[in-house]
C-alpha cells in the first residue's frame, strides 16, 4: 500500500508568480512621482507641512523641477502671502496651494522666507 505524496513547497508556478508580483509592485512604487520639500530660509519652524499634489499633466510629461516661493508668515504662524520666484508654470499652482496650508511656529512679528518645493519622480 502506498501513501499519497504531500506537497511541502509551493508549486513552481506559484513561486514565479509571487516573485513577479513583488517585483512589479516594487518597481511601480519606485516610479511614482513624489514631491520633496526644502525650506531655504528657516527663520521659523514649520509645524505642519502639506505636500503638494503632483499634477497629472506633469506626471504624464515626466516633468520635474523646483518651484521657489517667497512666503510672508503672520505672527500666529499661518501663511499670509505667497510670491512665486521661479519654477515651471505647471508645477507652480500645486506648490503654492500646498504652501498656503503650511503652519509655522508662532512669533512676535511677521517673517518672510523662501521655500523650495522639488518635484521629481521617484524622489
Amino acid at each position: 500500500m502506498s501513501l499519497p505524496r504531500t506537497v511541502r513547497t509551493p508549486p513552481r508556478r506559484l513561486a514565479i508568480l509571487l516573485t513577479a508580483s513583488l517585483t512589479a509592485a516594487t518597481l511601480a512604487i519606485s516610479l511614482l512621482p513624489t514631491c520633496g520639500l526644502a525650506q531655504v530660509s528657516p527663520e521659523r519652524k514649520v509645524r505642519t507641512r502639506v505636500a503638494p499634489v503632483y499634477p497629472a499633466i506633469a506626471r504624464k510629461m515626466g516633468l520635474t523641477g523646483t518651484v521657489r516661493v517667497q512666503v510672508v508668515v503672520s505672527p500666529n504662524g499661518s501663511v499670509k502671502e505667497t510670491k512665486v520666484i521661479g519654477g515651471h508654470p505647471i508645477l507652480v499652482t500645486a506648490a503654492v496651494d500646498a504652501v498656503k496650508k503650511w503652519k509655522f511656529a508662532p512669533a512676535n512679528a511677521e517673517t518672510t522666507g523662501t521655500l523650495e518645493i522639488v518635484f521629481q519622480p521617484g524622489n
